[in-house]
């Protein structure tokens, strides 16, 4: 009975997400190549995605990406959404300075910080990412890319491509190439399983990737709750003044708590759920969380990770 009841479940699931980290809406790509970077602190630079979803408005650019600049170069943070993208944020940072770029990192397996990959590779850039995202770019990104050509078309995707990264990592680290302390922080599979974040010691700025969202929901389809709530402990006992969110605005300290409360209401409301034997197509409507009603994606995203961790805690039931 409860067998049967899951399995039901994800194939309403599956109906319902469709690629979740591939999510468009069709139209044709329109707007301009200028992306303008924001000194969120002293020689440290946002450049910000826009809000929405992945559509001919956004041209799907709705991550944010940065860059940090040292005494002998520069260390960037995220790609872009396409090569063009790509072109434009390389643009964008060669506007603030002339310093050389000395490395890419990339911090999560989401199509808007992937693709604008190939745009650094043809400068000599290299590429960096956790092996786990690797991986997991590896096993389902070609999916992504094929999603995003249809929905923005072939010319906002031309010269777009898979790609592999030029250096793998496995665990925390610090970085001395930029002529400026940078560290790389890991906290093992939290909200994704090699997801990173990027921390400027300097200026106690943190570029979060997919561990933290600000006024935009979180996406949990890869995430291990757990695992995240840790990460989220950790984060609160750094030293952190400026926050560079995967998504929305720059934010300070209350973005973690944000993103916190958001996991911890959103359990709660599934697990109620749960108790009183609601069906999975019931869960969307249902998880209503006002604190976040006005945060963008609160109309796709949530409804998706209601579903998401509706199943997930389902099944756990059914085997534990």
């Amino acid at each position: 009975m409860i067998a049967s009841r899951v399995l039901a479940g994800l194939l309403v699931l599956l109906a319902v997400l469709g690629g979740p980290s591939c999510s468009a809406v069709g139209g044709t790509a329109t707007g301009t190549d200028d992306v303008q970077a924001v000194e969120v602190a002293p020689g440290v630079y946002m450049l910000p995605g826009v809000a929405g979803e992945v559509d001919n408005a956004t041209r799907g650019r709705n991550g944010n990406a940065g860059f940090i600049v040292g005494t002998t170069g520069v260390l960037a943070i995220e790609t872009g959404t396409s090569y063009r993208h790509g072109r434009a944020l390389l643009a964008a940072i060669e506007r603030v300075t002339q310093k050389p770029v000395r490395r890419v990192l990339i911090t999560h397996t989401r199509q808007e910080f992937l693709f604008g990959a190939v745009a650094y590779r043809e400068r000599g850039i290299p590429i960096a990412m956790h092996r786990k995202t690797a991986q997991l770019m590896a096993s389902r990104c070609e999916t992504c890319l094929k999603t995003l050509r249809r929905v923005l078309g072939e010319e906002e995707m031309a010269g777009t491509t898979m790609f592999k990264p030029d250096l793998e990592f496995d665990d925390a680290a610090e970085l001395d190439i930029i002529g400026r302390p940078v560290r790389i922080l890991y906290f093992g599979h939290s909200s994704g399983p090699g997801d990173i974040a990027v921390l400027d010691t300097q200026t106690r700025t943190l570029f979060a990737g997919g561990l933290l969202d600000w006024k935009r929901i979180p996406d949990i389809q890869d995430s291990d709750f757990a695992e995240w709530r840790r990460a989220l402990v950790s984060l609160r006992g750094m030293a952190i003044d400026n926050i560079v969110p995967g998504h929305g605005p720059r934010a300070d300290r209350t973005a973690i708590d944000a993103t916190e409360r958001y996991l911890n209401q959103l359990e709660a409301r599934v697990l109620e759920l749960l108790k009183k034997g609601a069906a999975l197509s019931e869960v969307p409507d249902a998880t209503t969380l006002p604190e976040f009603a006005n945060w963008d994606q609160y109309e796709t995203v949530h409804r998706r990770n209601a579903s998401v961790l509706f199943v997930r805690k389902e099944r756990q039931q059914m085997f534990d």
